[in-house]
């Protein structure tokens, strides 16, 4: 049975600059089952409602501005999987979770990046579940579970996010061996929880957790973690890392 993931994907720049980052994900697609397809929560495309991307071939959504042109140029021609997308809002009703199918969603930065590392040939199905992130991490868990049994299936389940992110207190000029305390002190108490899954702390981590909102000014970059944890088993860490002096890189595995 396949892992679920949660992965995260730094700046839109790791496609061109993956650092460490770059062969720790193609070492863990190599390590991994090869997916018949990739099911994803991208913190990059957040909703009101539960929408899943139904678009048979998603075009390359270059969702950011002020990169060189070489990024603008990149492109992941995956293909959608219309059926497995229909399936997945099945199986999220049968959870009394409704969700709709968007024919037009193309792929955000947060689905395309990591996966044009992990894998580059863009010949495996991917298919979008969009973000409620006003509903919280609760809701991100319930997803999850709906969705685990696809893993049996060979189909890899990945939250894209980010362990910290807080973009305005980024130093554009720090090496990946400095790193702000106070993000060090937050990414160590998720993995402190994560390993005693401990969900009530883990849920409630704006309140418990240091530094919440210096890490996270707002819910979305994180809540990839928890659709992870919910499709997923035992924690395990597959990558650390740190750039820009804040900005986690971490790569987490769920069973």
């Amino acid at each position: 049975m396949l892992p679920s993931l949660f992965i995260s994907h730094g700046s839109p720049m790791l496609a061109l600059e993956p650092g460490a980052s770059g062969p720790a994900l193609k070492r863990l697609a190599t390590e991994l089952p090869r997916p018949k397809a990739i099911v994803l929560v991208s913190a990059h495309w957040e909703s009101t409602d539960l929408r899943v991307a139904s678009n048979p071939a998603p075009e390359t959504w270059h969702d950011f501005g002020g990169f060189p042109p070489a990024l603008f140029a990149v492109q992941y021609p995956a293909p959608g999987e219309p059926a497995l997308a229909a399936r997945i809002v099945q199986l999220l009703a049968d959870h009394g979770l409704p969700a709709r199918l968007d024919a037009k969603r193309p792929f955000d930065h947060g689905a395309w990046v990591p996966l044009s590392l992990m894998y580059p040939a863009a010949d495996i199905p991917v298919v979008q579940i969009s973000l409620p992130s006003q509903l919280g991490p609760m809701a991100q868990t319930e997803v999850g579970r709906a969705l685990a049994a696809l893993r049996s299936e060979d189909i890899l389940i990945i939250g894209s996010g980010s362990i910290t992110h807080n973009l305005r207190e980024l130093d554009w000029h720090a090496g990946p061996e400095s790193i702000e305390p106070w993000a060090k002190a937050f990414r160590d108490w998720m993995i402190e929880k994560l390993a005693a899954d401990d969900q009530t702390a883990l849920h409630d981590y704006r309140k418990q957790a240091p530094f919440a909102a210096k890490n996270h000014p707002s819910d979305e970059h994180l809540l990839p973690l928890y659709f992870a944890r919910g499709a997923g088993g035992p924690f395990s860490i597959a990558h650390q890392g740190w750039t820009l002096g804040a900005l986690g890189m971490d790569i987490y595995k769920f069973g």
